[in-house]
């Protein structure tokens, strides 16, 4: 396994740019994939906004600095276009954000990638009346057991800002699963 410092180096080569670029897909793409999608809730979404991703990360690989992990600002790339997709789509449908994540969250019941019983369905729900930060949060430190000094790199958050964000929605995901 390359180094992290080793790959960012290789990348930023022209004549190892392409062998490292596929070490880096293969290392990450499962990872991102499904960070990307509890964001978009949808496999055929998920996977367009990773592709997205990978070509804004290879397109923009240069001016990668090393002041953060490689990790870090490929998930905060994949964040935000997973955040742009959602508002491209909101936008193109008519429909607020909500009622967006309103439509998403039915359409998980029809959605043959969806592995989900009826509580995980739920959770879904409760995760879309949530604000966005506070989903994100949430998602990335409960799914993807990620500790908050690596989320506060992707968001460029403070780690007490972020425990506030995620001690809300666990709250708010509590109040709304005692609701039925």
């Amino acid at each position: 396994m390359v180094t992290e410092e080793t790959l960012v180096h290789q990348l930023q080569q022209k004549e190892s740019l392409s062998e490292a670029f596929e070490v880096l897909v293969n290392t990450y793409k499962t990872q991102l994939y499904w960070h990307i999608r509890q964001i978009v809730m949808n496999h055929d979404d998920a996977d367009d906004v990773l592709q997205n991703t990978f070509i804004k990360v290879y397109r923009n690989i240069d001016g990668f600095k090393g002041e953060s992990k490689l990790y870090s600002w490929m998930y905060r790339i994949a964040t935000n276009e997973a955040l742009s997709f959602l508002k491209k789509k909101a936008r193109r449908s008519g429909l607020t954000d909500g009622e967006l994540q309103e439509q998403i969250v039915q359409n998980l019941e029809a959605d043959v990638y969806f592995e989900g019983d009826e509580i995980q369905l739920k959770l879904q729900q409760a995760l879309a009346t949530l604000p966005e930060k506070q989903k994100l949060v949430f998602n990335m430190k409960y799914f993807q057991e990620m500790k908050y000094e690596e989320i506060s790199e992707i968001l460029d958050t403070s780690v007490g800002g972020l425990k506030a964000s995620y001690h809300l929605a666990v709250k708010k995901i509590e109040a709304f699963l005692k609701t039925d």
